[in-house]
């Protein structure tokens, strides 16, 4: 993953993360966005390989983003909870437009 990350301010709406049969909804504080895909915390382990949706809103832009990905690792317990990482797949130019607009230089 790049070493851009989201500044907080751009990402105000909750983020919306669906697998197949799993929807989680997370505050923007607890994501962390990069060029080319996303990290986030889960009580629950998600299978690496497992295909998921990720729906994003800014505050300057009321239309939710839909990106898909794939979790590449997952790593941590059922006590402290898993970091997740996910790698967006088919990033159209409009979508890789609108990340790019929401990361920043670390």
């Amino acid at each position: 993953m790049s070493a851009r990350k989201i500044d907080n301010s751009a990402l105000l709406q909750p983020v919306s993360i669906q697998a197949q049969t799993t929807r989680l909804d997370l505050p923007a504080a607890s994501v962390c966005i990069r060029k080319n895909g996303i990290e986030f915390r889960s009580e629950n382990a998600i299978p690496v390989w497992t295909e998921m949706t990720v729906a994003m809103q800014t505050p300057t832009d009321s239309r939710k983003v839909n990106f898909t990905g794939v979790v590449v690792a997952c790593s941590g317990n059922r006590h402290a909870g898993y970091a997740v990482s996910m790698l967006f797949t088919s990033l159209s130019k409009q979508a890789q437009a609108r990340i790019h607009s929401m990361t920043v230089a670390p």
